[in-house]
């Protein structure tokens, strides 16, 4: 009996999660990777479509490829974040489409048709590539896959020659982790992602002895990192599509929580986040405003 496929984490009661499914999502630390799924082998999937075309369609590609011809497949997404696109996504694959709507979701229900349209053409839109204006390896539906963020941007100006142990917490391909390599004093470098992709990527764009590249929530590191000299970091704010400015804050905390004493931390934020006062808290030593312009700010906070 093949197995029931899982993308992503539907909000309670919103679509009936398959008993013992396998979840894909490169999101989910320990996750199954689809594009490795055994073609014709699934029974089942339930897929919470992710909102970018080039991703959402290279996932609809891959449980298509993988569910056996007649499986029933199920995919939904908020109407404001692609669900209202969602139908014809699946009818050009070869898909006949039923469809509802419920708490502000868009679903699609479809069986898998014998010989899907147009598979091999998404999976490679959205596949990892070598980025020729970066120069690195990146894939669609990684935070800024396909630019350098302003924000690591303007950090990667004002950051010093770094030395020691260091980490760079939500590293993405890892733009910041080569710019803290450029120092011959780092002597070793974690870099840390949520995001399979990104940590693929990173390995690959990465390759230097002092470095460790870590598949991981950050919040959720439970003590793996500690007594470094530096931290470098671009918190995330967004946590499933809706800013969210816990998560920046928890970033904040669990560098504190890593530092040696007298260890630095460099870190950059959107201007209307209000970083400040968990800055305060996490580092009662120093804090200390080193840029504002262009929409964001770049703190040095000491230990």
């Amino acid at each position: 009996m093949g197995a029931a496929l899982l993308y992503g984490v539907p909000a309670p009661g919103l679509a009936e999660t398959p008993a013992g499914a396998v979840q894909l999502s490169p999101l989910i630390p320990g996750s199954s990777d689809l594009a490795g799924l055994a073609d014709a082998s699934a029974d089942e999937a339930v897929v919470l479509a992710p909102p970018g075309v080039l991703e959402r369609d290279f996932v609809l590609a891959h449980v298509l490829r993988a569910l056996k011809p007649g499986a029933p497949l199920t995919v939904l997404a908020p109407k404001d974040k692609g669900g209202s696109r969602l139908k014809k996504a699946l009818e050009r694959f070869g898909c006949e489409v039923s469809e509802d709507a419920r708490r502000h979701h868009r679903f699609c229900y479809v069986t898998r048709p014998a010989a899907p349209k147009d598979l091999d053409i998404a999976m490679a839109a959205g596949a990892p590539r070598l980025s020729q204006s970066l120069g690195l390896w990146t894939q669609p539906g990684v935070f800024s896959w396909d630019r350098v963020d302003p924000g690591t941007a303007r950090l990667m100006e004002l950051l010093p020659t770094l030395s020691g142990k260091g980490a760079d917490l939500g590293c993405g391909i890892g733009v910041l982790s080569l710019e803290a390599l450029k120092s011959a004093k780092v002597t070793g470098l974690t870099a840390v992602d949520v995001d399979r992709r990104a940590v693929d990527c990173a390995r690959r764009n990465l390759e230097d002895p002092r470095l460790e590249v870590l598949w991981a929530d950050v919040r959720r590191l439970d003590g793996k990192l500690s007594g470094l000299d530096f931290v470098v970091m671009n918190p995330p704010f967004h946590d499933g599509g809706a800013e969210d400015r816990a998560l920046g804050m928890s970033f904040i905390r669990a560098a504190a929580a890593m530092l040696a004493p007298g260890g630095v931390c460099w870190m950059v934020a959107n201007r209307h986040l209000p970083y400040e006062a968990v800055l305060a808290e996490a580092f009662p030593k120093a804090v200390a405003l080193k840029a504002e312009a262009g929409g964001f700010k770049v703190y040095e906070a000491r230990k």
